[in-house]
Parts: structure tokens; C-alpha cells; sequence
């Protein structure tokens, strides 16, 4: 068989996504290990795997150098790559929501300006400009959180899971922007050269997510 390149995001995502493969029989005992290597082999020779920041993920299948890529939606949705998103694998799961002080309900509902901190302008960006708002985007790499406590934004746009740390910061969900999920994505070149290996891996990973359920 053609053998299949899949781009991992380091972490929790890629130990989630092995142990679904090492379901369908598909292992790689040197990924078990301690080790910092990035690349690996599977035991049978058919499939490779390499460990990536999440937010490349996507830039690796868009360009080929994968043909699979196992990534949260949320990194999809923001880096907005040219791939298909073929199978949402269920696990990893939480949402995007617009989250402030709960005060702040009025303005985003007022039609006057708002200023957002956020680690995805571009999601942000398109929510608020597909409801009609007017938004100032300011875009951060810590804890977004932070940005309402201190006054350098009105609200944030965030990834929420429990809201355990909105709650101990005096925040709120206000709107709820997607849900999201670990999602497997394909390069649009492998899916028609290697067309059959592909659409079968991805078929026996949907039953096996089904019996996982």
C-alpha cells in the first residue's frame, strides 16, 4: 500500500489518536517510549507520524508533506488552510464562546463598539462580523482571561471547557461562537492518490470512534 504521513499536535490529541489507530491494529512501539524524536514509523512500515505544534498542523496537510492531520477544530477554523475536514473524531471536546464580566451582556447587545482580547482574531473576527458588530481586535498569547480583569478589553473570545477559570476570574459565557472537537483533516492531492487507503482508514476509524461511544 501507498504508505499514509499523518501530522499530529503534540499532546493530549496525539495520544488520543494513537490509541484509536493502535484499535485498528496500526502501532508504533517507538512512539511508547522516551524519546525526542518527532518522526516515527509504525511497526508494519505503512504509516508514518510526526509530532507538530498544533497551530502547523494544518499548514502540513495544506502543502502536502501529510496526507492526514489530527487537530482541534478551533486550530482549523483559525488557520483557515486549504484541507478537508473528513471526520470529527469526538474526543477533545469544548467550545468557542465570547466570555466577560457579566455586565458586559448590555453592550454586546447594545450595537456600540467592542474591544475583544483574544487568541483567534480570526475567529473572532468573522463571529462579529457575521452578527454585525463593530469590533476592535486585540490579539494575546497568555491568558486572555486577563484582558477584561485589567481593562484592556471588553470581552474575550476564548476555547472553554469546564469554565472553571472564567468562574474564578468573575466571568461568564455570554455567547457560545461553535462547539468543537478533535477533527481529522486530509490533503486534497492524497485524497485521489491515494484515494482507497485513505477512505478505508477513515471509514474504520469512524466505526471504531462508533463503538467507543
Amino acid at each position: 500500500m501507498n504508505q499514509i504521513t499523518f501530522a499530529l499536535a503534540k499532546g493530549r490529541l496525539a495520544k488520543k489518536a494513537m490509541e484509536v489507530l493502535k484499535g485498528l491494529g496500526i502501532t508504533c512501539r517507538e512512539m511508547e517510549t522516551e524519546t525526542r524524536k518527532l518522526l516515527f514509523t509504525s511497526d508494519d512500515g505503512n504509516y508514518r507520524f510526526f509530532l507538530a505544534k498544533t497551530s502547523d498542523v494544518p499548514t502540513y496537510v495544506d502543502y502536502g508533506v501529510a496526507d492526514i492531520g489530527i487537530v482541534g477544530k478551533d486550530t482549523i477554523l483559525e488557520e483557515n488552510r486549504s484541507v478537508y475536514e473528513v471526520l470529527d473524531l469526538g474526543f477533545g471536546k469544548c467550545m468557542m464562546a465570547v466570555a466577560g464580566e457579566p455586565c458586559k451582556k448590555e453592550l454586546l447587545q447594545s450595537g456600540k463598539p467592542i474591544r475583544v482580547a483574544t487568541k483567534y482574531p480570526l475567529i473572532a473576527k468573522r463571529y462579529f462580523e457575521q452578527t454585525q458588530r463593530s469590533v476592535e481586535i486585540i490579539k494575546l498569547h497568555g491568558s486572555v482571561e486577563l484582558g477584561p480583569i485589567v481593562g484592556l478589553s471588553d470581552v474575550i473570545v476564548d476555547i472553554v471547557e469546564s469554565g472553571k477559570t472564567l468562574k474564578e476570574n468573575g466571568l461568564v459565557v455570554h455567547e457560545v461562537i461553535e462547539p468543537l472537537s478533535a477533527r481529522c483533516i486530509v490533503n486534497s492531492a492524497s485524497l485521489k492518490v491515494k484515494h482507497e487507503e485513505i477512505h478505508t482508514l477513515i471509514k474504520q476509524m469512524g466505526i471504531r470512534l462508533g463503538e467507543q461511544k
